[in-house]
């Protein structure tokens, strides 16, 4: 592994460190450290990044708030399974590191698991408790390092196509007809399409639009869902241009759409931080819930690039609580919203994004509003 992303490793470790000092006082935008905390923790196979942060910090997405001071490192995310993340004082102040080899000549400090032991550089110590320890070569891929968040979550939605704008439908191409007037076209199926360019791609996806998607206070149309059917690949150009099925997931007739299909995708690393502005938006679909929306679920809300909402973007989710009848004037009065849940963006369109619910203390419910934290 490159000494930069090497660096990489041990500046993750520092961006918490620097996160964790406290004053006695707090603001909501500073970090605080959890009571609870621990000294030291090994990383698992299966931990986020967002896991991590939630053992030692209350809002465990501020850990990178630092790192826009930083820039001339790229990746800070390059943890692995097997590093021991140590939290010790220094001078009154908090400090993370990684250890992959017991500490000699430091009595008192607990040894490492075996997984965790690998050959360090020691310099002379200038007391008992004090061990300089070098930068170590990591033989892992950049594969393997920890993700901010679970990748099944969201990667079988960075891929397909999640809403559709009318305009975006004006222009796409759309199915005629299957060769020999076949009307359901399955996997290996020719048809024809047209309004297609013939400098276009040569793969696409099939969707059909859904139920159309209205800003729940203004009656805006932002989209219309998405509905993935399958994936074709152009044989022929021309109009109309020649077609053939390569996957199916639903059944595909005439008057499908047509889009183009994106690259090879890679779960991204995302840096988790709060809008650039003050935002407010409501939560108007969830994609993969099943009852109730909790942690993990994906959520559709009324903000989009339009309004600032990039890619880490964290919002809060505010549970309306609703109206109280006061004991003493008996009347009535409006208790005040409570957060219940984060969702992080995780994929932006012009007028909505879609969001990954990270924390929930409470169910989330369509129109819930999302606010900068």
């Amino acid at each position: 592994m490159s000494p930069k992303h090497l660096l990489g490793s041990s500046f993750f470790l520092l961006i918490i460190a620097s996160l964790l000092i406290s004053p006695a006082y707090t603001r909501a935008d500073e970090v605080q450290l959890k009571s609870d905390h621990p000294d030291r923790y090994t990383v698992v196979k299966g931990d986020t990044l967002w896991d991590i942060s939630t053992r030692f910090l209350k809002s465990p997405w501020m850990w990178p708030k630092i790192w826009k001071i930083n820039q001339e490192i790229k990746n800070p995310h390059l943890i692995y399974p097997g590093d021991v993340i140590v939290l010790r004082w220094v001078d009154g102040k908090p400090e993370l590191s990684v250890l992959r080899k017991e500490t000699v000549g430091a009595p008192g400090l607990p040894s490492l698991p075996e997984s965790a032991k690998e050959p360090v550089t020691t310099t002379a110590p200038t007391d008992a408790r004090t061990v300089k320890l070098e930068p170590q070569v990591h033989s892992e891929s950049l594969a393997a390092a920890i993700p901010t968040i679970p990748p099944n979550a969201i990667l079988p939605f960075l891929t397909r196509p999640l809403v559709v704008g009318a305009n975006e439908l004006e222009e796409a191409g759309y199915i005629t007809t299957g060769l020999d007037d076949r009307i359901a076209l399955g996997n290996g199926s020719q048809f024809y399409a047209r309004r297609l360019k013939d400098e276009g791609p040569e793969y696409y996806q099939i969707v059909r639009p859904g139920k159309a998607i209205r800003h729940p206070d203004t009656g805006e149309l932002l989209g219309y869902e998405a509905v993935y059917l399958g994936n074709a690949r152009r044989l022929e150009t021309g109009d109309p241009s020649k077609l053939v099925v390569t996957e199916v997931k639903q059944e595909i007739i005439p008057t499908d759409r047509l889009v183009e299909a994106p690259g090879k995708v890679s779960l991204p690393y995302y840096y988790p931080r709060p809008p650039k502005t003050q935002v407010s938006g409501r939560i108007v679909s969830a994609l993969n819930a099943v009852d109730e929306i909790g942690p993990f679920t994906v959520v559709g809300i009324t903000l989009g690039t339009r309004e600032g909402m990039e890619d880490g973007n964290v919002l809060r989710v505010m549970r309306h609580v609703g109206m109280q009848k006061d004991p003493v004037t008996h009347g009535r009065y409006k208790l005040p919203d409570e957060e219940s849940a984060l969702v992080m963006v995780f994929r932006t369109y012009e007028k909505m994004s879609y969001a990954l619910v990270m924390t929930a203390t409470q169910p989330v419910h369509m129109l819930d509003v999302v606010v900068t934290p």
